[in-house]
């Protein structure tokens, strides 16, 4: 490729929360033959490829006085929120012209723009290296959300992002609505480079689900406040057996009258309104209720009878870390639901895949802040044969195909009817919902059937849309959309 055989990664953040740029560097260490050095904040363990690997260098950069920042008096912050960026820059251009070796070619991740991207430019530029960016969405969409549009802080980070991102050797670019975008708009030339699974996301056999959940069931069986369907008579002695689970000698089981398995990844910003999900649970509780005419007692005697109804248990398992995560644990656990549990919980970097592939069904809960990135645990899920819910907006039909391998949803009372109803007296109506500024204009309808009724063995629209992933196959894993797309350009912009 170039005289150094030699590619850095740039990542303005957690490289063990930043999956695509940790597939990246694999991708130029087994597909190119570079060595590749990362730069990125710690925080979260990588996968295990990309630490076990010997082409690959992780470099992380020190983060103590973020720590520190936080105890400073409210009258200093807007001082900090100068001196952020710069300490980033100078610390940036550090590591990048001083700590690692010179390389053919740097590969920033976008956002965060400011100062990344000019940190990026002056350290290709000194060393004579190439520029390329990854458009994962706009820097500038996502101050925004916490400063307002009109915001002159705004004015001057969209400026930034693009004054330097016209200065790239190359892009890539997530969608091909920001394809278009970056070309009409910005002026840059970008190629579609589409997640995709790389190849430990796939379905979870048998054996290890209850691997899986053996390890978690310490996790599952503890309710988040009181008792709950879930916990409420489970955490046996039993090894053999788990709340999903059961092992006779080397046979294993799926329990029949197990809860169905919900799982969201989020990361607890505002751009994932997880109160859209809570909400959905409670309504999908409360009308089981009334359909069923159950009270608590009969509830009760379900349980511990071992019995089942029309409509089961469902658990949420939700992923991930962010700011808002203890705001809804405490909304979780002021909730008295008879037929729904939460449980909030950070995963290793190898049992995700395996709980993506143990799940019943994802809910994806991202809006996107442009309007024009696709969320990547979506492609997580599909990889792991699980078909999603998803918050309907602009581009995320390029995803998620409807009643194929997923549905779409714009509110909480419509998410719930997808658990909930099939037949045409409850039939409904979703909406694909496009955003404009700050409010919502709809268009399109189309029906929608239930997905829960009858689990685990009669709900028949659950195992279409599963059926729908695995038939979509997936098989254009990252390794073959990365050899396609990012290659070539990597190649020619150094």
């Amino acid at each position: 490729m170039g005289r150094r055989g030699r590619a850095c990664v740039v990542v303005l953040g957690d490289i063990g929360r930043s999956p695509r740029m940790q597939y990246h560097a694999l991708s130029l260490a087994r597909q190119m033959s570079l060595e590749v050095d990362v730069v990125a904040y710690g925080g979260s363990e990588p996968h295990a490829a990309i630490l076990e690997h010997p082409s690959i260098h992780i470099h992380t950069m020190v983060t103590q006085w973020l720590t520190f920042s936080r105890d400073l008096p409210k009258i200093l912050r807007p001082i900090l929120l100068l001196l952020k960026p710069l300490i980033q820059f100078f610390t940036l251009l550090w590591y990048l012209c001083v700590k690692i070796s010179s390389p053919d070619v740097f590969i920033v991740q976008n956002p965060p723009s400011v100062p990344t991207l000019v940190a990026v430019k002056w350290a290709s530029s000194l060393r004579k290296s190439a520029f390329v960016v990854d458009w994962h969405n706009f820097g500038y969409t996502l101050l925004s959300l916490s400063l307002g549009r009109s915001s002159p802080f705004v004015s001057v980070y969209h400026w930034f992002e693009k004054c330097y991102g016209k200065m790239a050797d190359g892009s890539l670019c997530v969608t091909r609505a920001m394809q278009h975008d970056l070309a009409q708009n910005w002026g840059i030339k970008a190629a579609v480079l589409y997640d995709q699974p790389p190849e430990f996301f796939h379905p979870t056999s048998l054996e290890e689900k209850h691997q899986l959940f053996c390890r978690l069931d310490k996790n599952l069986c503890q309710p988040l406040g009181v008792q709950d369907c879930v916990s409420n008579g489970i955490g046996s002695q039993n090894i053999d057996e788990t709340l999903f689970t059961s092992q006779a000698g080397t046979n294993i089981f799926l329990k029949p009258n197990r809860p169905a398995l919900v799982v969201s990844s989020t990361s607890w910003t505002p751009d994932e309104n997880f109160g859209i999900l809570l909400e959905a649970a409670v309504m999908y509780d409360r009308r089981v209720a009334a359909i069923l005419g159950e009270d608590e007692e009969v509830h009760r005697k379900e349980f511990s009878d071992g019995r089942h109804y029309l409509y089961p248990r469902l658990l949420f398992i939700i992923t991930g870390k962010g700011p808002e995560k203890e705001k809804y644990e405490e909304k979780i656990r002021r909730l008295r639901l008879k037929r729904v549990a939460f449980r909030t919980m950070w995963l290793s970097a190898e049992d995700y895949p395996s709980l993506l592939g143990s799940a019943d069904l994802g809910v994806c809960l991202h809006t996107s802040s442009s309007g024009l990135d696709l969320p990547m645990k979506v492609v997580d899920m599909f990889g792991c044969g699980l078909p999603v819910c998803a918050v309907s907006y602009s581009c995320i039909e390029e995803l998620v195909k409807v009643e194929k391998n997923g549905l779409l949803f714009s509110s909480p009372s419509e998410l719930a009817d997808e658990f909930l109803f099939g037949n045409k007296e409850h039939s409904f109506y979703i909406v694909p919902v496009h955003a404009i500024g700050d409010s919502l204009t709809i268009s399109g309808s189309l029906s929608v059937q239930m997905l829960f009724k009858g689990f685990p063995d009669q709900c028949d629209a659950l195992k279409l849309l599963r059926n729908g992933v695995l038939e979509m196959g997936y098989s254009a894993r990252w390794a073959t959309e990365w050899e396609e797309h990012a290659k070539p350009l990597i190649s020619e912009a150094s």
